[in-house]
Parts: structure tokens; C-alpha cells; sequence
């Protein structure tokens, strides 16, 4: 257990997204989350950066189009935000996408859509 990647990281970002669940519920729409997820994270000095671009290469080129991660919690932690009635393997691929173009190691997807607050941490 002494071996989890960002530990306490992912444990304040983790409080963060239940405290954002407890006081708001599920049913809303991701845009919500979000702006109450950057509302807890400046509150509780936590470092990130919203919708944080990434170019990705190709080749020996950089492809006109970005990628865009809901947030990069810490500088190092992507973090997705979903709100659909349940999470699937195409999520997770995104975060594992998103972990690879970035050169992260961690990625945190949460969902606020389902019964209640559900998160999956992916490390690349």
C-alpha cells in the first residue's frame, strides 16, 4: 500500500470531489461539477489548471487538433470529469489517451451521474 503513485494527492483530490457530490448531488450537468470542483481547489490551495491544452505529435509533426483535460490537478494528475449513467471502457481509454499524449502517470476519473459519486484512478 506504501507504493500508491500520488497518494496524498489523490486523496485531496478525491475529498474534493465528494465534498462537490455531498453538497450538490448528481443529476447536473458536467459544467457544474467542474466550476465547483475549481471553487474546492482554490479554496483549499490545491495547484490546477482547467481544460489544460495538449498538442500531440505525430510522427515528426504536431497535429493541428488538441486534446483538452477537464483538469491537471498538482501538475501531474489528470483528473475527467463525467456525468453518464454508467462509465465504460471508451472512458477509461480516453484517460489512458490523455495519460500518454501528457506524460503523466496518474489520472483520476470521476462521475457524478450515477447513484452516487464513483471514481476510478488509472495509472499509465
Amino acid at each position: 500500500m506504501d507504493n500508491i503513485i500520488y497518494r496524498q494527492e489523490s486523496y485531496d483530490i478525491v475529498g474534493c470531489l465528494y465534498e462537490v457530490f455531498n453538497c450538490l448531488g448528481n443529476g447536473l450537468s458536467e459544467i457544474v461539477y467542474k466550476d465547483a470542483l475549481e471553487y474546492e481547489f482554490t479554496q483549499r490551495n490545491i495547484p490546477f489548471e482547467r481544460e489544460k491544452e495538449f498538442s500531440v505529435a505525430y510522427k515528426d509533426i504536431v497535429l493541428k487538433h488538441k486534446f483538452y483535460a477537464d483538469f491537471v490537478v498538482f501538475n501531474k494528475i489528470i483528473l475527467e470529469v463525467k456525468t453518464v449513467e454508467v462509465l465504460t471502457d471508451m472512458h477509461l481509454g480516453q484517460c489512458i489517451n490523455y495519460l500518454k499524449v501528457s506524460k503523466n502517470k496518474l489520472a483520476i476519473l470521476a462521475n457524478f451521474k450515477g447513484e452516487g459519486l464513483e471514481y476510478k484512478r488509472i495509472v499509465l
